[in-house]
């Protein structure tokens, strides 16, 4: 049985202050916040969700907000970059936009795309592209409306510290599509029209250390359960050690390291992010598992309190 990825689920990453983090995803990226939960393993720091209008997979970030952590290293075993797809001419937007907030960025080509790179306020490593495929995110917010908003996730480019063995797991086990190479890139390809490409960078620049302005994991997308379970057993046949089921709520979660030290979660597309609350009303208010609801007053006092601000 050859298995293949669907392509990225979610992407989750450590930053600092979290109404810095709100106030840059959806006051100036436009992303909306669809969950504010915790950090279901350290319930005193936040775990917030920002993608589409109905979160879907494919276009979910997620940050755990660390405010005076340590400052993390870019390096191998990371996500290094991660990409954005808008849609076709809205480039000009973003680059006004970006301008507006004055957020410093580049313009970079690679595999015949043009993108803008340039970093949260944390140090997290993004770029916006322009894709065709990919629908469109229906969320309105500020100036940012769906003639240009982000639809989900291009891709991302991932740091490793060992590339041949990454490339030979993205290729034989989670089945990606090579597309091709260019310079220091390997390019693969997933099924899906979101989440779908990622970069593999050959050359390592030295080993990543975590902390805020890194990725902690990258996640795959698994259709359900069964096909979760038949992943686990998967990844596992070919010598992975790979993680128990894990009930996040939202998906469940397995969790495996590859050889190139990154960090791989593979998620189920079910239930979402709607079955706590209503889809209208996602992310205005602090959703708890039950595990952890009786202890809700001590949690909300020891959160920094949020919101989602209009900043145009």
């Amino acid at each position: 049985m050859k298995k293949k990825t669907m392509g990225i689920h979610h992407i989750t990453a450590i930053v600092g202050n979290p109404q810095e983090n709100v106030d840059f995803y959806a006051g100036i990226l436009g992303l909306r916040l669809v969950k504010q939960t915790v950090n279901f393993d350290d319930p005193g720091t936040y775990h917030l969700y920002f993608g589409n209008e109905a979160g879907q997979p494919g276009t979910i970030i997620t940050f755990f907000p660390w405010t005076n952590a340590y400052k993390g290293k870019i390096g191998a075993g990371q996500v290094g970059v991660t990409s954005y797809a808008v849609p076709i001419g809205a480039i000009v937007f973003w680059e006004q936009r970006l301008n507006k907030f004055n957020v410093s960025y580049t313009k970079t080509e690679r595999f015949g795309e043009q993108a803008l790179a340039f970093e949260d306020p944390h140090g997290l490593r993004l770029e916006i592209v322009e894709r065709e495929e990919g629908e469109v995110n229906f969320w309105t917010f500020g100036d940012v409306t769906p003639e240009v908003a982000i639809k989900g996730f291009g891709g991302a480019t991932l740091l490793s510290a060992e590339p041949n063995k990454t490339a030979e797991l993205l290729e034989k086990i989670m089945g990606l599509d090579l597309v091709g190479k260019e310079g220091d890139y390997i390019r693969y390809r997933s099924s899906a029209d979101i989440g779908n490409v990622i970069d593999l960078k050959v050359n390592s620049n030295g080993p990543g250390q975590m902390g805020v302005g890194t990725v902690h994991h990258i996640a795959w997308r698994a259709s359900d359960d069964q096909d979760q379970l038949d992943w686990q057993k998967y990844v596992s046949d070919y010598g992975y050690g790979v993680t128990s089921v894990r009930d996040r709520n939202y998906f469940n979660a397995i969790y495996f390291r590859e050889h190139g030290e990154i960090l791989f979660e593979i998620a189920t597309d079910p239930p979402g992010f709607a079955h706590d609350e209503s889809q209208n009303t996602m992310g205005e208010k602090l959703m708890l598992p039950s595990q952890y609801e009786q202890f809700r007053g001590q949690i909300e006092r020891e959160l920094l309190p949020i919101e989602v601000r209009e900043l145009d």
